[in-house]
């Protein structure tokens, strides 16, 4: 079966068992971010390294699975616009496949579940010389496996190995890695959570690696609502970014970038 296939029979899976779905728990939240170090600007005419985020995200945990999706709007000091967002849902082998036929979860080891994992990004992009390796708009599909795995300490760990569609150009491999790790210090309650994508090279890519992560105080639990206030800084820190070598025609693709965060969950 090749993987427009896949995604098709998966997309018709997921509404299937949505009609059953049962909610376990889920969460919204809304962030604003401000850097000024962005690099790969999209105009040889501004600098627009300096940009504001607003990003809305939601998390759930379903009988069949879970699901994520955000969405990203940027605005520079330079007037450039992007609007990027992902929706990621997994379908849990272990709560409807081979852990129902078997009769119990799917689970050995570290691995406390494992998943067929899903992604569309959806990119829309103010590039008027058409400088990003994305394009201005496109559409990217990726399908794989995915584990969720115990670690001590972490509230969760999860690892996807997808198979990359890619909308303008050549087809490559991903792997991402996410976690949340709470903590305490100095009587103050702290969450450092993220992300690293790892993709590899294509006929017309370079791979590329993305490790971004916020390290965020619990502002919300001084009052009495825990994790519902956060603030704190995120870090990206992405080499080759879009796929894109650096220095490649002069193009800085290497991000270091510090962004000041607020967040709010409900």
């Amino acid at each position: 079966m090749n993987l427009p296939k896949f995604l098709l029979f998966f997309t018709a899976g997921l509404l299937t068992v949505a009609v059953r779905a049962e909610v376990l728990w889920q969460d919204n939240s809304l962030s604003l971010l401000s850097g000024s170090d962005y690099k790969v600007d999209y105009s040889l005419d501004t600098d627009d390294s300096s940009r504001t985020v607003a990003t809305y995200e939601h998390a759930s945990g379903h009988s069949w699975g879970d699901f994520f999706v955000f969405a990203d709007y940027l605005t520079s000091s330079a007037g450039s616009d992007e609007l990027y967002t992902e929706v990621s849902p997994r379908l849990s082998l272990g709560k409807l496949g081979l852990g129902k036929l078997s009769g119990r979860e799917l689970a050995f080891g570290p691995v406390k579940d494992v998943l067929l994992a899903s992604t569309l990004e959806f990119g829309n992009f103010d590039d008027p010389d058409h400088l990003t390796a994305t394009g201005p708009h496109f559409t990217n599909k990726l399908a794989g496996i995915g584990v969720d795995l115990a670690v001590p300490g972490f509230s969760f760990v999860q690892a996807n190995l997808y198979h990359r569609i890619n909308d303008d150009r050549a087809d490559n491999e991903q792997l991402t890695l996410v976690w949340g790790l709470p903590f305490a210090l100095g009587g103050y309650d702290f969450l450092y959570d993220g992300f690293i994508d790892w993709t590899s090279a294509s006929a017309d890519a370079h791979p590329s690696l993305n490790f971004t992560s916020q390290l965020k105080w619990d502002a919300g639990a001084r009052w009495g609502q825990p994790k519902q206030l956060y603030a704190g800084i995120e870090y990206a820190h992405w080499d080759d970014k879009f796929g894109i070598e650096d220095r490649t025609f002069g193009i800085d693709s290497n991000e270091r970038n510090v962004n000041l965060l607020v967040k709010y969950h409900f």
